[in-house]
């Protein structure tokens, strides 16, 4: 009778072990499984550009050890529709990591915004560089606007937007006002959504992104980088640890960037980090501008150079001599030229204005 009891006992004090074993295994094996799967799905993603660092670094950065940057560009590529030209970005983000503090810091451009275009030597929207030169050309006209170095792009068209979020079983999102909007098939006002805090799906989340149409595209960016932020904070909660799975099918098949795999496992560290992620957002500060009845947004020179300078900064790449705006005594302060306003060739008017006829469903957009 004793040993019958004891062997029960035994059974038990095998079972308690067995338990959390075999929950570890598990956990190993999923986690072994995810790593593989990302690793062959994400370096799918990775498009060698040929260049090896940024012009406006003196050595290639690693973001295991280096503060570094990363461009998000958000393009309306869709291949439902028929003689769809060059696209152009519909989002430009600029995000800075700083390896020290695990901050981030996103930057929205606006995509009227008026700025010099190096590829085709004028000004112009910004988000006309990707049509006239692609990834490269908007990469130097990121770094030309904001004199830091761009080390790293990522290119998201918007089903992979629409994707996630329904990936991680959508987020939570103050809508500002009541509208109707396209879906990712240009389905005419097929989206609508009431004011209010509420949770959204992929295909809502991605009209609030698009809609400017009640208010501005300032505004529109705004909200873009809160919508970011809840992705963000989603993503890396508990409740969406076994989604993780769907996340890289759902990032792999809609995104270009020149990150290796290696290099983005680097990033993993700003979440598990031991405390929050500290995430601060800004927008590139301008106002209305509009010559021979097309928009843009002219960037405020001051506003601009501040932003510059917390960019530098954050990158820890700024010089102290230069931030204090300091020189050494006997030195005058070089007299910087003011260059006036580059007008647009003729060709270029005549094509913005011709975009004014277009549909109002495309035209909302570019």
């Amino acid at each position: 009778m004793a040993k019958k009891v004891t062997k029960r006992r035994l059974r038990k004090r095998v079972f308690i072990v067995l338990i959390p074993l075999i929950v570890f295994l598990s956990v190993l094996g999923y986690a072994t499984y995810l790593y593989v799967k990302a690793d062959s799905v994400l370096s799918d993603s990775y498009e060698n550009d040929g260049r090896k660092k940024s012009e406006l670094r003196e050595e290639m950065v690693d973001p295991k050890y280096d503060n570094v940057s990363v461009l998000i560009m958000g393009v309306d590529e869709n291949d439902h529709r028929e003689d769809d030209g060059p696209t152009r970005t519909d989002t430009l983000i600029l995000a800075t990591l700083n390896k020290d503090d695990k901050s981030v810091k996103m930057h929205s451009i606006p995509r009227d915004s008026y700025v010099y275009v190096p590829e085709i030597g004028y000004e112009t929207k910004i988000n006309h560089a990707h049509s006239n030169g692609g990834t490269q050309t908007t990469i130097d006209t990121v770094e030309n606007l904001l004199e830091i170095p761009v080390d790293y792009y990522v290119k998201l068209n918007f089903h992979a937007f629409v994707d996630v979020i329904d990936a991680i079983d959508g987020i939570e999102v103050d809508v500002p006002y009541e509208f109707k909007e396209s879906d990712s098939m240009d389905k005419r006002d097929s989206i609508h959504l009431q004011k209010g805090h509420q949770t959204v799906n992929g295909e809502e989340a991605l009209a609030l992104a698009r809609t400017r149409k009640l208010d501005n595209d300032i505004e529109r960016g705004k909200r873009q980088l809160d919508i970011i932020k809840s992705v963000i904070n989603k993503s890396v909660s508990v409740s969406s640890v076994m989604k993780i799975d769907n996340i890289i099918d759902a990032v792999g098949e809609n995104m270009t960037t020149n990150m290796t795999f290696s290099e983005m496992k680097s990033f993993i560290s700003y979440g598990t980090s031991g405390m929050d992620l500290d995430v601060e957002s800004y927008t590139l500060e301008g106002e209305d501008y509009q010559p021979s009845n097309i928009y843009y947004w002219q960037l405020d020179e001051v506003a601009l150079e501040e932003t510059r300078d917390r960019l530098k900064r954050h990158l820890n790449i700024i010089n102290t001599a230069e931030s204090d705006n300091k020189t050494d005594e006997g030195d005058e302060e070089a007299e910087v030229p003011v260059e006036e306003p580059v007008e647009e060739p003729i060709e270029e008017q005549e094509a913005e204005e011709e975009d004014t006829s277009l549909p109002d469903s495309y035209y909302d957009y570019e």
